[in-house]
């Protein structure tokens, strides 16, 4: 998953004006979300090599059925008392979650890791754009559009057609799920409507994955790589931003979440052995910049989400 994110819920949520916190808390927050960051990034590299094994669908599959297993046995979250609406919202949470998740393994599995995450990253982007509701905020959309118009310089059929509308696609569902995820803080307690939400995106992925894969998903090797991947994509990151949004504004935390692409890039190029091209890092640094400048202008006030908005996953 991304997973995520991952911009992220914390750039869209409702403002709550709050004091900035200032020193060494605020330089342990920026070094949880970098880690956090590092974490999602790095658990879709080491996702990508158990593709010959289990397929994409196999493992979106051990890493979301785990991560939703983890979050229960964690949370235990009430089941009862919710309404229609409710129930509809965490559903529409999931199918978001799921999605996004398989969407992007398709992604990864065509593509190399940092152009599918600079892609990726463009649903969020928007969503920044369009909730700032400023002319300005056009601008920060042209640079983005400028390097993903670079990253296809060479044509998009170079990265596989396939895998940039997989990652497309999933920046679509990526908003989506920001949007749903803050909703859902607001009508669940705790993390309740994400581990709901997680539940209901295994429930979408593992007939896919067990289609797809088969047997290979019960294999020990293929099972403790799938844990390690659920721990390292979703457990650690999610406890690590959730720590960082207890000492950073939103506005710090998004600005931070949009170094994902660069490093995607890094991680892509360390374990996969994924190379760019000068003109694709040029691109994703654009997209970054773009991001930075978006979630900025989005945020000019001092702000702070609820904790529970936090995407965690990807």
């Amino acid at each position: 998953m991304t997973s995520t994110a991952h911009t992220s819920s914390a750039a869209t949520a409702a403002p709550v004006l709050v004091r900035h916190v200032a020193g060494r808390a605020g330089v342990g927050g920026v070094g949880l979300v970098l880690a956090g960051a590092v974490s999602v990034q790095f658990g879709s590299a080491f996702a990508a090599l158990l593709f010959p094994q289990a397929g994409a669908l196999g493992v979106v599959a051990l890493r979301v059925t785990f991560a939703a297993v983890l979050l229960f046995v964690v949370t235990r979250p009430r089941l009862r008392g919710y309404s229609r609406a409710d129930w509809a919202v965490a559903i529409g949470f999931g199918l978001a979650l799921g999605g996004m998740n398989i969407l992007f393994y398709q992604a990864i599995d065509r593509i190399p890791l940092g152009p599918a995450v600079t892609l990726e990253v463009l649903g969020p982007l928007l969503l920044s754009v369009v909730a700032a509701r400023r002319a300005a905020s056009l601008l920060w959309a042209a640079l983005a559009l400028g390097g993903v118009s670079l990253l296809g310089r060479d044509g998009f059929g170079q990265l596989n057609v396939a895998g940039v509308a997989f990652a497309l696609s999933a920046g679509g569902m990526w908003a989506a799920y920001i949007v749903l995820n803050a909703r859902a803080g607001a009508r669940f307690p705790r993390l309740d409507g994400l581990t709901i939400a997680m539940a209901v995106a295994a429930l979408v992925s593992l007939p896919l994955g067990i289609t797809a894969a088969g047997g290979a998903l019960l294999k020990p090797g293929v099972l403790g790589l799938g844990l390690a991947i659920a721990v390292l994509g979703s457990g650690v990151p999610y406890t690590l931003e959730l720590l960082a949004l207890r000492r950073l504004s939103a506005a710090t935390f998004a600005v931070l979440t949009s170094l994902a692409p660069a490093l995607a890039a890094m991680a892509g190029y360390l374990v996969l052995d994924q190379g760019l091209s000068l003109p694709q890092c040029a691109a994703i640094a654009l997209v970054v910049t773009a991001s930075v400048g978006a979630v900025r202008m989005g945020n000019r006030q001092v702000l702070t989400p609820p904790a529970a908005d936090s995407p965690g996953d990807r």
